[in-house]
């Protein structure tokens, strides 16, 4: 596909917004793409709010998304499925929002998963990002979420005596670890963030997706390592600005090659996150950043990051993100501000590469857990 013409959106205002910073109208934008013969699979959102699901709706079917996989809340997974229906299938995650940290992330956690098998859902989520250690020394535990902890090995066997099969977050963007994550001798070192993993992907040998590109896309060498060494392990393409970012910084050999290398063991993923709080306008610059603040701009937010991962893998568009990068001012902040945005490279992947990444990668995987 080549280079797309943006076509700009009505209001000015919506231009502004972080998820539309070249002012485009996405659904015109949308009709550029082809339609994708057997649909996309996102294997990687956060769906919430029923309003907000209706949004996400039009965006995804606008852009070619038949099936999306969800870390619905669940206390809306119903709500959010009266919405979507069939076209979205749930992921088991913790309560993050509870206030008794040690049952949520014990018993209660493994009370849920078997709540959300008994709703369909196969797939069990394991947050296991650096930044979780500052969340288990709010409780006195630094260790709360590390991956092998014994409360998550427990929740671990309980999944796996389901049949269901693991997602996990391991590491962050290197941005982070030059930043956030600078005190090593607290959060460790980058390459240390894979111990764990590594020692129970022979554990438990079912499959396991490891998302935003198994949380190493600045280094393809690395992540072929660890496909090499762990044929139960996949990973997906989740977590948009950091691809965006760091995968555009490959040359399309580069990635088409790791694509065709390990064809059938990357997923399509957005991480793309609703709630009905998009509705309503932030007040901090935080808040604008991470949300929207009206129904349109919350089809923008959603539809933003289809446009661009389209945009990344498709076509051979070479020109400014869209979406504001933050990242870029965390480690240069006298050169940019949270508005700014990378280069955005396209790669113009080869249909086959595309139909296996959108499609028949996840289509392979994860259909026969629901027959």
């Amino acid at each position: 596909m080549t280079k797309p013409k943006p076509t700009a959106a009505a209001s000015t205002a919506t231009a502004l917004h972080p998820a539309n910073r070249l002012g485009l109208d996405y659904t015109a934008e949308a009709a550029k793409f082809a339609v994708p013969a057997a649909g996309i699979i996102d294997v990687h959102t956060h769906i919430n709010g029923p309003a907000s699901a209706e949004i996400y709706r039009r965006a995804a079917e606008l852009y070619g998304v038949r099936l999306v996989y969800s870390m619905t809340y669940l206390e809306q997974v119903e709500q959010v499925r009266e919405v979507l229906g069939s076209a979205v299938r749930f992921i088991a995650v913790p309560n993050f929002t509870g206030e008794d940290r040690r049952h949520h992330h014990g018993p209660g956690f493994i009370e849920r998963i078997e709540k959300f098998h008994a709703l369909g859902a196969r797939i069990v989520k394991f947050w296991a990002a650096p930044r979780g250690i500052d969340y288990g020394r709010e409780v006195g535990d630094p260790n709360l979420l590390r991956l092998d902890a014994p409360d998550r090995l427990e929740a671990m066997r309980v999944a796996h005596d389901l049949g269901m099969i693991f997602m996990v977050h391991v590491a962050d963007p290197d941005t982070w670890f030059a930043a956030k994550y600078a005190d090593a001798s607290l959060y460790g070192t980058k390459a240390q963030q894979y111990e764990p993993l590594e020692e129970l992907l022979d554990r438990f040998t079912q499959p396991w997706i490891a998302a935003h590109m198994g949380g190493w896309p600045e280094d393809l060498d690395f992540l072929a390592g660890l496909l090499q060494r762990h044929d139960n392990l996949y990973l997906d393409t989740s977590a948009a600005k950091w691809m965006l970012r760091e995968l555009s910084r490959h040359t399309r050999e580069d990635l088409a090659a790791f694509l065709g290398r390990f064809n059938g063991r990357i997923l399509f993923g957005s991480d793309i996150l609703t709630s009905d709080e998009h509705l309503a306008r932030g007040e901090t610059q935080r808040e604008v950043l991470a949300r929207a603040g009206s129904p349109e701009e919350a089809f923008d937010l959603y539809a933003s990051r289809y446009w661009a991962l389209r945009s990344l893998f498709e076509t051979d568009y070479h020109g400014p993100s869209p979406i504001a990068d933050p990242d870029l001012a965390m480690t240069q902040p006298d050169r940019y501000s949270e508005m700014d945005a990378p280069v955005l490279a396209g790669k113009a992947l080869a249909d086959d590469l595309l139909r296996s990444l959108y499609h028949d990668a996840a289509h392979e995987l994860l259909e026969p857990l629901h027959r």
